[in-house]
């Protein structure tokens, strides 16, 4: 599970008695750009690990996320600095132990949403996006220049009449929703000076975006490669442009232009489910069948594409329009791939990502999409699924065997 420090209200024992044994976690008291030091690597393992003697042993598993600092994605002179910082911290996370590195590549924002509390039939909360209100935050609030060809001229209409209805807090909620900061941060942005930001990318397109993403790749790649970290990009989340940034890891496309960029097995993916699942076009459990071997990390959760297929909110982890079922599958098969091969990690760090707001957690001030019971309930049937995915492969590979035996007797 990830854990986002010690002020988390989802404590280690929590995680523990999950039955979970890795920790996502990251130093999110650094800025981004700067060198994580080992010692405060190992200050962080020493809290994850502070327990072990006594209990179900925890370990820091996965780094999620080592930032990459914005002038790197605009491709900035600064940029140099920052990228050698990153080497170094590589380097010091290696030293230390840790395999897995998580980052991203998304232009100012990290994931965004209109709704963090929208309620579901059974009353547990999940997160939302909704298109219109999206086009509301970026017409009517932000007045971002240009802003009206980026949406159809029905939902420009629409937000707008939305707009001359809502009363001074909800705009505040939505203002603060869109603008909320990384997972794990204490600070979101602010509105004001929010346009300026947007402003750094105007002459950036997507071709440029993708250029910076690949000069990275290739600058930090090696390192990663030769102290034997596995780094893998987390995809775009919602996997379209927003803000008129340009977005360039949100389709299976994205994804085989940038292995090929540095074509290394340290130049991998964090497989998100949820992240992708979003556009009908991804084949996710095709995506583990081609690019299995360069996935090192995997997010597994559902969202659910509503009439207008542009709003989505998260489902429950086994329903929604992710196929869990054979994604899954696809997913032992690789680690029964490596296994045989002896090829790669022989076990994918998986986590439940995101979860409903649920039962008592629904009295709790929880980071969005990450209280403890939904994860957990996330959790247990994805462990369910394994479990009976794991038992019906095996008794198939049992039905052959017998049925080549018995075809073998015959014949003699």
């Amino acid at each position: 599970m990830r854990w986002f420090g010690p002020h988390d209200p989802v404590s280690l024992f929590d995680i523990r008695q999950a039955g979970c044994a890795g920790v996502v976690t990251a130093l999110h008291q650094l800025p981004v750009g700067a060198v994580w030091p080992v010692e405060e690597i190992q200050r962080r393992q020493q809290i994850i690990e502070a327990d072990n003697a006594s209990y179900s042993p925890l370990h820091w598993a996965v780094v999620e996320s080592l930032p990459v600092h914005e002038d790197i994605k605009k491709g900035r002179p600064t940029r140099a600095t920052y990228i050698e910082n990153y080497k170094e911290s590589l380097r010091n996370l290696a030293a230390c132990g840790i395999r897995t590195v998580c980052y991203n590549f998304m232009p100012v924002l990290d994931w965004s949403r209109t709704n963090l509390s929208y309620q579901l039939p059974d009353g547990s909360l999940a997160l939302r996006f909704v298109w219109q209100d999206f086009a509301l935050f970026d017409l009517c609030i932000l007045q971002r220049p240009g802003a009206e060809a980026d949406y159809e001229p029905e939902v420009a209409a629409a937000a707008r009449a939305q707009f001359a209805q809502m009363s001074p807090e909800q705009i505040a909620e939505l203002t603060n929703t869109v603008l909320l900061g990384l997972p794990g941060s204490e600070e979101a942005f602010e509105l004001t000076g929010f346009q300026s930001l947007l402003d750094e990318y105007a002459h950036i397109d997507s071709q440029a975006l993708r250029q910076n993403l690949y000069y990275f790749i290739r600058e930090v790649g090696p390192v990663a490669q030769e102290v034997g970290i596995n780094l893998c990009i987390h995809p775009d989340d919602p996997p379209y442009p927003l803000l008129g940034l340009p977005r360039v890891v949100s389709t299976e496309a994205d994804l085989a232009e940038l292995l090929a960029a540095y074509d290394e097995p340290a130049n991998g993916l964090t497989f998100c489910t949820g992240s992708l699942g979003v556009r009908p076009d991804n084949d996710l459990p095709g995506v583990v069948r081609r690019f299995g071997a360069r996935i090192h990390f995997v997010h597994l959760r559902a969202t659910k594409r509503e009439e207008n297929p542009r709003n989505f909110h998260e489902a429950d982890h086994l329903t929604g329009d992710v196929d869990m079922y054979s994604v899954v599958r696809e997913l032992v098969l690789e680690e029964q791939r490596r296994a045989q091969t002896g090829v790669g990690e022989l076990t994918l760090p998986m986590r439940p990502d995101h979860g409903h707001q649920m039962l008592d957690d629904l009295k709790k001030k929880t980071y969005p999409g990450y209280s403890a019971i939904g994860r957990l309930r996330g959790l247990a049937e994805l462990r369910g699924l394994e479990h009976g995915i794991r038992h019906a492969l095996a008794a198939e590979v049992h039905l052959t065997a017998k049925l080549t035996a018995d075809t073998t007797l015959a014949a003699r």
